[in-house]
Parts: C-alpha cells; structure tokens; sequence
C-alpha cells in the first residue's frame, strides 16, 4: 500500500476550535495530533503482519509550500519506529492553501510506487487559494492512474470548513468528510483508515 498524507500548514490553521476536553485549542495543535494517531495506526498495521510475511508499505507527508507541496517526510518504505519524524518540527501555519499543486504532487510519489494500492489523504481547513483547483487536477490524475492499470484513491477531511465546498471532488469519486472539532477529527480520520485504506494487503507476488 503506498499512502501520501498532505498536511494543511495554512494560515488559517492557527484559529481556535475545539479539543477533545471541550477546550478551545489552534487547529494546527489539534491537527499534529491527530497526524501522531494516523502514524501510530499506520504502525500498528505494519507490525501486526500475519505470520505469512511482513506488509510492504510506501508512505511520506506533504506539507504546504508558498505555491504547492514540499516532501517533509521522504516517500518510500514506512519505518514503523520513526513515528515522532512524522510530527517533529512540522512547519508553522503560514502558508496559503495550494490544494491542487499539493495533491499533483502526492499524487505523483503515490503513482511512481510499485505497489499496488495507492492513496492520498489530505487533512485541510479550507479551500483552494493558490493554484488549480484540486477538483481541476484530480481528473488528469484518474486518467494517468488507469493508463498505468492503476487505481488512486484520494481522501478529503475538511477541519473545520463545510465539506460541501468539496462536492465537485466528491462527484468524481473522492471520499470527502468533515470535522468540526478534534473528536470529529480522530473519528473521521479513523473511519478512512479502517474502512477506506489499511483495508488490503499487498497482492501476493506471482510464481513463475
């Protein structure tokens, strides 16, 4: 399974919502922690292999640059003990919101995989404000996934945004959620890992 998560580094991801406690919190601060959960998830996955064989797993994070998507965590084979790599020294929220660049860009390191299973999720609190519009980009992606007879599989969580500003993606077979607050985050984030994600194994190489 190869997954690429974008990381919304926004402006706007300082603003308060609420946390798990009810509390008023930065939605960056509640957002690394739900990134914290997703790769311990994604740990837990990789070293609960049944006795057939290790999983195989390519991942890496993306974050927001001034006009699209930077690599903060290199794509390639998952290291299940380099969790605290994953959330140590993210960047501030300072950027504008490049959906489109930053989904090209995942989108590609995903494609390049050889592994079958290919997916992007993109934790974001608002829409596009740099660059093509994500629902403009994702069809050429469709059509370059099918010309390699490949399947990708993109993931929107909207934080704290009405989901429905995502709808043009939904209609092309984007899974969109929203969340309002950090329990809705963590359940959301939860639902497309279980239910959309960590659903398969690798297929099994074939004999010669």
């Amino acid at each position: 399974m190869a997954l690429a998560v974008v990381y919304d580094t926004s402006g706007s991801m300082s603003e308060l919502v609420r946390d798990s406690s009810g509390k008023q919190a930065p939605k960056y601060v509640i957002a690394k922690r739900a990134l914290q959960s997703v790769v311990k998830r994604l740990q837990a996955f990789m070293t609960s292999a049944p006795a057939g064989g290790p999983r195989k797993m390519h991942a890496g994070l993306y974050v927001f640059s001034p006009d699209g998507a930077k690599e903060f965590v290199n794509f390639g084979p998952f290291d299940p003990k380099d969790v605290e790599g994953w959330t140590k020294n993210l960047p501030p929220p300072s950027s504008g919101t490049p959906l489109g660049n930053a989904l090209q860009t995942a989108s590609q390191a995903v494609l390049k995989s050889p592994l079958s299973h290919k997916h992007v999720l993109v934790i974001t609190d608002g829409m596009n404000t740099v660059g093509p519009d994500p629902a403009k980009v994702f069809p050429e992606l469709k059509k370059q996934a099918e010309q390699m007879q490949a399947t990708l599989s993109v993931h929107f969580v909207a934080f704290d945004v009405d989901a429905k500003i995502f709808d043009s993606l939904k209609k092309q077979g984007v899974t969109v959620v929203g969340a309002a607050n950090e329990t809705q985050l963590n359940t959301q984030l939860g639902f497309i890992l279980e239910k959309k994600i960590l659903l398969e194994d690798e297929d099994p190489p074939k004999k010669n």
